[in-house]
């Protein structure tokens, strides 16, 4: 607990993340990654059957990549970064002991990535004859191929967050990068990536060539077969891929695919999720059997339904290694998992340096009217329940708004008072019920602070600012450790904290 805690009390932590690491993905993978190959493809094609329609075609595609990659690309790549700094720095922390090197060259074929995606792009038009044209195409597979290295290692990555596999025992880098669903998981994305590629160019090619040229049948035909061709090597990845999770993630399924709300309707979500690929390969088989009679509009379909499935799959993969945020290592709030029993015989608090400030709205929770020390311990209390709650559940949780643990409370007990004794029974046991929810880290008297912070949330519905709107306040020395009930004085910002 050794830096303040940034919090988002309506979409909430995990949604920031999601937002910025969806999109990434989606651009990365579909834009880059496997769009590189087919432009390169397409270029080699086209020069190699003397027709400047490929050639005009694949500048076209490369351009519009180009300028979302280098922009709304660059710019989420940066953002997950930022976002998982602020978020949890406990895990990226961790990440990047294991995986210094590897990040180190990752980061150096990123570079070479961004050099040769601007070379590729401006000499498109001056490298246009003989050898220099060889070289051009040359330089465009050399792309490509950057491109897959550097999702290469990231995926090595986040198949350790779920799986850290022999590195438990033997902590390097090599055990870590091998882990046990790094293969899979990278031959289910290679093809993933190629394919989504093909669809984004079928929905291109109407834009680019106009439906009276009898080329744009053509090249509709060739990227349909080369979707088509992927296909097969995407469901033999996910298998390979689903086999490989551990089963104690694949319990997780149904929550992390419709949340707890509408887990139980994980059959028929499942057979929503075949429909829509159906509806993809349906269509990419008109595209290849008769593309003339495909409009416009329903290249949209198999578009829309593509970044749906591979932005629910991202989704998916985050929630399901939960408890853990590196499996069996780390758990969601943060926390190492071997941490446990300090934190729970001495308190998450005793180890905390920075405290976050009851807001007005918190503190109507004790009565004024209370004389002044019992008023002063029963703010005190509070104060250490917000701190627990901040420290230990925020990184998952809002009060109020997504993941909120006032919906949660409320779905549970309705509108009986949610008590202390009642909810402190709960948080103590609620990862034997629900066993995506690490157990509670702290000390008994830490249980009863946060309880009492839970209960007043029945009547404040004002949401919880983070330490980049509150300020933070640093827990005097000791003070975490008196015992419950102690009457101590009120955490009070320092000086140099300020809003």
């Amino acid at each position: 607990m050794d830096f303040p805690v940034f919090h988002l009390d309506i979409l909430g932590n995990r949604g920031l993340i999601a937002v910025i690491a969806v999109l990434h993905v989606l651009i990365n993978h579909g834009l880059a990654v496997g769009m590189m190959p087919l432009v390169a493809c397409m270029e080699w094609y086209g020069h190699r059957k003397q027709d400047p329609r490929w050639d005009r075609l694949a500048y076209r595609i490369l351009f519009v990549s180009f300028l979302v990659t280098t922009t709304v690309g660059a710019l989420t790549g940066v953002g997950i970064w930022l976002s998982v700094s602020l978020v949890n720095p406990y895990s990226i922390g961790s990440l990047i002991r294991v995986f210094f090197w590897a990040w180190f060259v990752e980061w150096l074929v990123f570079i070479t990535e961004v050099c040769l995606i601007l070379a590729y792009t401006l000499t498109w038009k001056s490298w246009r004859e003989g050898a220099a044209k060889r070289r051009h195409i040359r330089l465009g597979f050399a792309l490509g191929l950057f491109s897959w290295i550097t999702m290469a290692i990231i995926v090595s990555i986040l198949g350790f967050m779920m799986d850290p596999g022999n590195w438990l025992s033997e902590n390097t880098l090599l055990s870590g990068f091998s882990n046990p669903v790094y293969l899979p998981q990278l031959a289910f994305r290679t093809p993933l990536a190629a394919a989504m590629a093909g669809i984004i160019a079928l929905f291109l090619i109407p834009f680019f060539v106009k439906r009276d040229d009898p080329f744009r049948n053509e090249a509709t035909r060739a990227v349909g077969i080369w979707t088509l061709l992927f296909a097969p090597f995407v469901v033999a990845g996910g298998y390979w891929y689903y086999s490989v999770v551990p089963a104690a993630m694949k319990d997780n399924l149904a929550v992390s695919t419709l949340t707890l709300q509408f887990s139980g309707w994980l059959d028929d979500f499942l057979w929503i999720v075949l429909a829509t690929v159906v509806a993809i390969l349906v269509i990419v088989q008109i595209a290849i059997k008769r593309p003339g009679l495909l409009p416009r509009v329903a290249t949209v379909v198999p578009l829309v339904a593509i970044l749906w499935l591979t932005g629910h799959f991202e989704r998916v993969r985050e929630f399901i290694r939960k408890p853990y945020i590196i499996g069996q290592y780390m758990y969601a709030n943060g926390l190492r998992v071997e941490d446990y029993a300090l934190l729970q015989r001495d308190g998450v608090l005793a180890y905390a340096t920075y405290s976050n400030p009851l807001i007005e709205a918190e503190k109507r929770f004790v009565p004024a009217s209370l004389p002044e020390a019992d008023r002063t311990a029963a703010l005190a209390r509070l104060q250490k329940g917000k701190d627990v709650f901040m420290d230990t559940c925020s990184r998952c949780h809002t009060t109020h708004g997504v993941n909120g643990v006032a919906g949660h409370l409320q779905r549970m007990f309705g509108d009986a008072r949610w008590t202390p004794d009642l909810t402190a029974d709960y948080v103590a046991n609620m990862h034997n019920a629900q066993p995506y929810m690490p157990p509670f880290p702290g000390s008994k008297d830490e249980l009863g602070f946060l309880a009492t912070y839970l209960e007043q949330l029945q009547g404040n519905p004002s949401p919880v600012p983070g330490a980049q709107q509150a300020g933070v306040a640093i827990r005097p020395a000791g003070e975490a450790k008196l015992a419950d009930g102690a009457a101590s004085g009120p955490v009070t910002p320092t000086q140099g904290a300020r809003k």
